[in-house]
């Protein structure tokens, strides 16, 4: 990963919500299924590799260049990922 900032923020956050759930709910099941569901959100957003993944499945298999990383910047624009890996 990128930036292990975000991956920070978006834990600290999942603690947030998960307090608020416990509180809110006074139900440890529901703090549980909250923890579960934020960690599997924040992992499927956060850790993939989009460069990686943002080539032709053929290409899957091979690693990423430095001249498709620039590539794939200029041709997709400011996608959101690029906005949350800066």
């Amino acid at each position: 990963m990128a930036n292990d900032a975000a991956l920070r923020t978006s834990l600290v956050w999942l603690a947030v919500v998960m307090v608020v759930v416990g509180i809110w709910t006074l139900s440890f099941k529901k703090v549980i299924v909250t923890y579960v569901l934020g960690v599997l959100g924040i992992a499927g957003v956060l850790l993939p590799d989009w460069d990686y993944f943002d080539r032709d499945y053929s290409r899957w298999f091979s690693f990423v260049s430095e001249q498709d990383k620039l590539a794939l910047a200029l041709r997709s624009g400011f996608r959101w990922w690029l906005f949350i890996s800066e």
